[in-house]
């Protein structure tokens, strides 16, 4: 059998195919974050792409990588590499003519060394000086010979690339074609200019002169294509120079191959250009500042990348209005910063696309993004997830996810799991293990159904009293200025997760107390934003709790209190707040009495303490005191876990 050799490498015709799905858990619980703490679910989204997530990088990313290769070209290089060049150059030919002339004794030779000792400190002057100096070195005279030949070189790159490899060590021969090809184009494109017909002219041109021209074009539209965008590079390398770097350059110009002549056929090219091609950037300009050097020719390519690399930052910014991932130059983001970079941005966009397509995002008739009710119950569901955490750590319950301990069945059933004692659905334990066993292998005389663990599901109960809770959060600014503000939102969006998933029976109502107290949807709460308003107005909150209580007469009534500051405001009969500090009498006065209605209504009433102010301390105490409540006092990462444990302890004592 004939051998067969593989070989293996990265995959580069899209995608990567084996690449992890996109994590849109992970990408909610951001977003989420953001909209706890009062962004818009527009704005956090593009926060989260900005920023990324834990497992996967941002546009932040991406962009500070095109800014630092930008940086790094600019600091590390600069376009006195040229001029560096010729300066090496002439001081070897100063440096061989001085000991040469050091060492003859005739008059002449120390009129030479004054002429040598008074060069211009200007590098192209002092090679104009030089043009017409009797050399007595002949290793000198052949170094300033390399800098006309080096010039002539450099110039004739900038148009054509790949020229100052092609002529090194050319001959009068070979300069002599170069001369020629640029006057025959010349030529050509004034006679297209003209309007003529060139086809014939061009076709002879290419027989004549197609090595000079590796692009190979086929037309003479595709020509000026390629030499436009070339001499559009070269001009905008010029427009980055000094004032006395240009100065320098063009000076020495005039030194090329030791004949005006190139840099006439070269004017009249980019003359020719510019006019055929106004389109191009011949204007921008940059601004080197390191200490590598560059030729002419590498400074055109060096300064296109450049000019890409700003397009991609832009890009990668989103900063401009109607800017989307879609803007992003797939091309361009592979050939400057990699295929990591490219793979990244082809992930974010999947990301955006995928959060909408999963309905994690409404936009409403108002053109405005909002959190869908299937995004906030996964907020929902992460909140409770991270508060069942914190409570099996400190005492290993586990009633977060009980759907009710053996109480009416709901009808909805569930996979079971380790620690379930609810009883079995039978009749969908069954179905799940015959449509798992339908296409299976069987041994002979194999007969019925083989039940396996993942098979099992258990009927959802929920218990047949029902409570009537109503959770009050403190909405003041205090709670934003002490880093509360989140970790009360995500205790509240767990808990309601909790009662309308596992305890359906139960009516919750949220009632967010500031200045004023309002009942409060859960998306209504996430979205609520801190703004300043002085006041803790408890008085009005428990106003809106007794009346939800009342509404419910059959339930038992439960009330949890999540404040970190002594109630200062109360309302008043013609409905505005007052407010004063340190808190006034009568507003103590009348919160006492609305937490004595709640007691004659048989609520349960737990109060939980955020903070150590001992005034607030002494207060609260009281007010539990009065009622036969009690006082919690976490600390915030275990807010959540207090909250639902407290409920839950209410739910069992029942």
């Amino acid at each position: 059998m004939a051998g067969h050799n593989s070989r293996y490498g990265p995959y580069v015709d899209g995608p990567d195919p084996l690449a992890p799905p996109v994590d849109l858990r992970e990408a909610l619980d951001a977003i989420g974050q953001d909209v706890l703490e009062g962004a818009s679910p527009r704005r956090a989204m593009q926060e989260m792409l900005r920023r990324g997530t834990k497992n996967m990088r941002g546009l932040d990313d991406l962009a500070a990588r095109a800014n630092r290769r930008r940086r790094e070209l600019l600091k590390n290089k600069n376009l006195d590499g040229t001029l560096q060049e010729v300066r090496e150059l002439l001081d070897k030919a100063v440096l061989e003519e001085r000991k040469t002339l050091a060492r003859a004794l005739d008059d002449d030779a120390r009129f030479q060394e004054m002429q040598i000792a008074e060069l211009a400190p200007s590098t192209a002057q002092a090679v104009q000086e030089l043009a017409d100096y009797d050399w007595r070195s002949s290793e000198a005279r052949e170094n300033y010979e390399k800098i006309k030949d080096l010039l002539g070189r450099e110039v004739l790159d900038q148009r054509f690339k790949g020229m100052k490899q092609a002529l090194e060590g050319a001959t009068e021969e070979d300069r002599a074609r170069v001369a020629e090809m640029l006057s025959d184009l010349n030529d050509m494109l004034d006679a297209h200019a003209r309007g003529e017909n060139t086809d014939e002219q061009f076709e002879k041109f290419m027989r004549d002169h197609g090595e000079y021209f590796p692009e190979n074009p086929e037309t003479i539209d595709e020509l000026i294509d390629a030499l436009a965008e070339r001499s559009a590079a070269a001009q905008r390398l010029r427009n980055s120079l000094s004032a006395e770097q240009r100065a320098e350059l063009d000076a020495l110009a005039q030194q090329a191959f030791g004949s005006q002549d190139l840099m006439d056929q070269l004017s009249r090219l980019d003359a020719n250009l510019q006019s055929a091609r106004p389109g191009e950037d011949w204007d921008s300009a940059q601004k080197f500042r390191g200490q590598e050097g560059m030729g002419l020719g590498d400074g055109t390519g060096v300064l296109q990348d450049i000019a890409e690399l700003e397009e991609l930052g832009d890009q990668l910014s989103q900063q401009y209005n109607g800017a989307a991932l879609d803007d992003i130059d797939a091309d361009a983001l592979l050939r400057q910063l990699g295929p990591e970079a490219a793979a990244d941005a082809r992930t974010l966009a999947d990301l955006e696309k995928a959060l909408q397509q999963e309905g994690f995002l409404d936009k409403g008739a108002d053109g405005q993004w909002r959190l869908s009710p299937k995004a906030m119950r996964q907020l929902g569901q992460s909140a409770l997830k991270d508060v069942a955490g914190g409570m099996a750590s400190r005492r290993g319950e586990r009633d977060t996810r009980r759907a009710g301990a053996m109480g009416e069945p709901t009808g909805a059933s569930r996979a079971w799991e380790f620690g379930d004692t609810e009883p079995w659905d039978v009749v969908r334990t069954v179905t799940n293990a015959v449509l798992r066993t339908a296409t299976e292998p069987r041994g002979d005389g194999e007969t019925g159904v083989r039940l396996a663990v993942t098979d099992v599901e258990i009927s959802e109960t929920e218990q047949r009293s029902q409570a009537a809770v109503a959770l009050l959060v403190d909405t003041s600014f205090s709670m934003v200025m002490e880093g509360r503000w989140v970790p009360m939102k995500r205790t509240a969006l767990a808990l309601n997760h909790l009662v309308s998933t596992r305890f359906r029976g139960d009516d919750l109502t949220m009632i967010g107390f500031g200045r004023h107290a309002q009942t409060l949807t859960p998306s209504e709460l996430a979205g609520l934003d801190g703004a300043w308003d002085q006041g803790t107005n408890l008085h009005n909150a428990l106003m809106l709790a007794a009346a939800h209580l009342r509404r419910n007469p059959n339930a038992q009534p439960v009330v949890l209190i999540v404040t970190d500051g002594e109630p200062t405001a109360h309302l008043e009969p013609d409905g505005h707040a007052f407010f004063d500090y340190p808190p006034h009498p009568r507003t103590l006065g009348l919160t006492v009495k609305e937490l004595d209605t709640l007691a004659k209504i048989g609520a349960q009433v737990t109060i939980f303490r955020l903070g150590d102010d001992p005034g607030l301390a002494r207060v609260v105490d009281r007010m539990a005191q009065r009622v036969g409540g009690r006082v919690i006092a976490p600390d915030l990462d275990g807010l959540g876990a207090a909250v639902v444990s407290d409920y839950l302890s209410a739910r069992r004592k029942r």
